[in-house]
């Protein structure tokens, strides 16, 4: 795949959303046809052939780009979901934020033994949906294989956090220093 400029299509928006913050906004990116092929494409060819079986991708954003590099990679796609939101029986994983704890859940049924999983997401941040995601994976008998993403901020450090949680690649497409 030729080298595509991804970052062109990400719009900086400053002080959002509290003072402080520039939040990176990925729906031009996503609007553009080019670009959001490059990304699905990018994150599917990075772990094509490695018997992926299933994608989670985590609520919300994780969902837009986790379902498509599913399909890529001729895999199942596995929502995590928002306590609450799914029908059956779950899993559940709460995870620390920086006021406070929330909580992720996928279907007791979404995984398996043997099940070979690649998390997707948009964004790593400080790491905390990917340590609770690798949890619910483990939950359901099923192996992390790597994990995709759109946007690193690595000035967080999320690495170490996955680091502490699973061996496998991290791989990014921008990372913000």
């Amino acid at each position: 795949m030729a080298a595509f400029d991804f970052e062109s299509l990400i719009t900086d928006i400053p002080d959002y959303p509290e003072p402080g913050v520039v939040f990176k906004d990925i729906t031009p990116l996503l609007k553009d046809p080019d670009g959001f092929a490059a990304v699905i494409d990018a994150i599917a060819d990075r772990f094509a052939g490695r018997g992926i079986t299933k994608v989670v991708g985590a609520e919300a954003r994780g969902f837009m780009v986790g379902a498509p590099v599913a399909y890529r990679l001729h895999a199942g796609f596995v929502p995590a979901r928002k306590p609450g939101k799914l029908p059956r029986e779950t899993y559940r994983q709460s995870y620390d934020l920086e006021y406070g704890t929330d909580a992720l859940e996928i279907h007791r049924d979404a995984l398996q033994p043997g099940d070979v999983v690649l998390v997707v997401d948009d964004l790593i941040a400080t790491g905390g949906t990917v340590g609770a995601t690798v949890k619910l994976i483990e939950q359901a008998g099923a192996t992390v294989a790597g994990f995709g993403f759109l946007l690193e901020l690595a000035f967080l450090h999320p690495r170490d956090v996955v680091a502490q949680v699973s061996d496998a690649e991290v791989f990014s497409l921008i990372q913000v220093g």
